[in-house]
């Protein structure tokens, strides 16, 4: 139920409605209780309320209100992540930006784009690509999430494996700071502390980006996409290390396991080769002239290391189709379990086989089936534990079997997150990462940018470990 609104809250509200219009605030049931969750609905909270700004300035008006009434926010764009770190766990107001989306400057000479925080991913690519350009970070979300929370999130994808992740395509945001001020970071290269690159991956910590300038890519000239069948998830791993440990560097090494091709099959009718128990989607790119040897290149690898078959897309269409597996492999799953948590752990690449006997072992004891798609080329697992029951020892079992895949990612020399952020659901594993010490300088840092802890509280760094929380006009701000 939602709790009873606070003299702050109210007071803090009607402000609001008088800068923004009545319109722009929300604080029915209905309208809170859409944004109770994020992609993973393991961590629900409801808001207070949802303020829906159209302009930089009125996201500034929005935090300086909050601020003077001490009412704790957070930036929410297209409600795709999978941390919980876009709900409002210490209640107060969702600062919803998706309705900020308009394309705010392009100049294909210079192969940039200033876009506002609502713009969708792949809007970006469909904007420019008569320009024969395109935006290289491409979540399997793209269709739906926004350059802010892509900026927030440090978003990568498919193609990070050479393209990198979304700071390597960030030339300058637009951020409006917990003190309600608008600031510009990044642009020209400029001396001193790299400030964008704190920002992209702060997950809404510091401030909330309202306009991002991005660096486009010129489109590819040759692409050579493969789709190859193994009998076993290990037979691809060990394919996977052998590509890259022979010098060539695909742009895209996608692993899916048997789980993943019988709900592909169910769902959209897509023929594998009998026998397969995972496949290999590799993409290379690059000049025409090559292309055709280092795809043959690939391939020959591949059949080294067991390949039952390997298909090369003949043209973009049937590329397309071929990507279609994996970039509609989460929603498939819907076909074999009614609702399922998708993990986020990064491990050194060669422990592919090792790690994904862990995860199968994990999910059994847990009594939780497990389906595997992931960026294989580097390390970052997405295990998905699915499930049909929503009672409380099932949601139980699901979020201990991922700490469990979590520590044991850390164990083999890994990390807790390769793009879905920390958020709330990896908060405390973060102590199990890094020290007292550094738990410390993340604490100072994040007070330095937001001395009063209203800005998405409880979010990234560990809760009731002293160090790991927010020391906020001397006292400590907790959830």
């Amino acid at each position: 139920m939602p709790r009873a609104p606070s003299p702050a809250l109210t007071a803090c509200l009607d402000a609001l409605r008088t800068q923004l219009g009545a319109a722009a605030v929300h604080d029915d049931a209905d309208s809170i209780l859409v944004y109770e969750s994020d992609g993973s609905r393991l961590h629900d909270a409801v808001p207070e309320a949802v303020v829906f700004p159209r302009s930089a300035a009125q996201v500034a008006q929005v935090v300086r209100a909050c601020v003077r009434h001490g009412v704790p926010y957070v930036g929410r764009g297209a409600g795709t992540g999978l941390s919980g770190g876009a709900m409002a766990h210490d209640g107060g107001v969702v600062v919803a930006l998706n309705r900020m989306n308009k394309v705010l400057r392009f100049d294909a000479a210079e192969r940039r784009i200033r876009v506002e925080p609502g713009v969708r991913n792949l809007d970006v690519t469909r904007h420019v690509a008569p320009h024969g350009l395109y935006y290289a970070p491409d979540p399997s979300s793209q269709a739906a999430c926004t350059i802010g929370g892509n900026v927030a999130h440090n978003s990568g994808g498919p193609h990070t494996l050479k393209d990198g992740v979304t700071v390597n395509h960030l030339l300058g945001v637009q951020v409006v700071t917990p003190q309600g001020e608008i600031v510009e970071v990044g642009g020209d290269e400029r001396p001193g502390y790299d400030l964008l690159a704190l920002l992209a991956g702060s997950e809404g910590t510091l401030g909330l980006v309202t306009a991002a300038e991005l660096k486009l890519l010129r489109t590819r000239e040759s692409v050579r996409t493969l789709l190859v069948a193994y009998p076993s998830v290990e037979h691809a791993c060990e394919a996977v290390s052998a590509i890259i440990g022979s010098g060539l560097l695909p742009c895209a090494l996608e692993l899916l396991d048997v789980e993943v091709v019988d709900a592909l099959t169910a769902a959209f009718g897509l023929e594998f080769p009998d026998g397969a128990g995972a496949l290999l989607l590799i993409e290379t790119d690059g000049p025409l002239a090559g292309m055709k040897t280092e795809a043959k290149r690939i391939e020959a690898v591949c059949k080294e290391h067991g390949a039952l078959s390997v298909r090369l897309a003949a043209d973009d269409a049937e590329r397309a189709q071929l990507w279609k597996a994996r970039k509609q492999a989460f929603g498939a799953l819907g076909r074999i379990a009614r609702h399922y948590s998708t993990q986020d752990g990064v491990i050194p690449r060669t422990r592919l086989p090792e790690m994904l006997r862990h995860v199968r072992e994990i999910a059994a004891r847990h009594e939780l089936r497990v389906a595997n798609v992931f960026h294989a080329g580097d390390g970052n697992l997405h295990p998905c534990l699915l499930y049909d029951d929503e009672s409380a020892d099932t949601t139980a079992r699901v979020v201990a079997a991922g700490q469990e895949i979590l520590a044991r990612c850390l164990e083999l020399g890994g990390t807790l997150s390769g793009e879905h952020g920390v958020g709330i659901e990896k908060r405390e594993a973060m102590a199990q990462l890094f020290d007292a010490t550094a738990l410390e300088v993340f604490t100072n840092l994040r007070a330095a940018f937001d001395p009063t802890g209203l800005c998405n509280p409880g979010k990234v760094l560990p809760l009731g470990r002293g160090c790991g929380e927010v020391l906020a006009a001397g006292k400590q701000v907790s959830s």
